[in-house]
């Protein structure tokens, strides 16, 4: 993985709340997910890079679901940007490409939860708008091992870049 040049990347965590968190994933639990998504957010943003930090609402909803705001752990900090989706992916009727040109991104790489709902579909939809896309394979994981895996073998490498969270911290260096 060749160099990343940070004030030109936006790390994008998908979904970490706390009812997410909490399910029955594979192959990565929640909160090893979690613990990754910590340490990327801190070098991103000691680098220079933008966190995005996204989270699901329900629609139509008055009241959301207990555990429906960021885990303490990747909570917002200042200068960070804080997305609010009420489609699968991050993209879909929301500000998220506004504000990234904004800043002028043209990196953008992925972690969260579940790899083949959130995560691939704003994965593709970075693809489509032209960003160079980053999947953080050992920092998302998927409902069951065959949903994350088919995700990360067949679909990724159509759409991006798969790497560790090593390779990635390395990489912004």
């Amino acid at each position: 993985m060749n160099s990343l040049e940070p004030r030109r990347t936006a790390l994008i965590l998908i979904d970490l709340m706390p009812r997410i968190v909490a399910l029955d994933t594979a192959p990565y639990s929640g909160p090893v997910v979690l613990e990754r998504s910590v340490a990327l957010a801190a070098a991103t943003r000691a680098g220079g890079g933008l966190v995005v930090n996204v989270r699901v609402e329900r629609p139509g909803v008055d009241v959301q679901p207990e555990g429906s705001g960021f885990a303490p752990e990747v909570a917002p900090q200042p200068g960070d940007l804080e997305i609010v989706k009420r489609t699968i992916g991050a993209f879909g009727r929301s500000s998220l490409d506004a504000e990234l040109q904004s800043r002028g991104i043209s990196n953008v790489a992925l972690a969260g939860i579940a790899t083949n709902f959130g995560v691939e579909s704003t994965g593709r939809a970075a693809s489509d708008l032209g960003y160079e896309t980053f999947f953080i394979t050992d920092a998302m994981t998927g409902l069951d091992d065959h949903a994350h895996n088919f995700a990360v073998s067949y679909v990724f490498p159509r759409l991006g870049t798969s790497c560790t969270t090593t390779e990635y911290l390395n990489a912004l260096n």
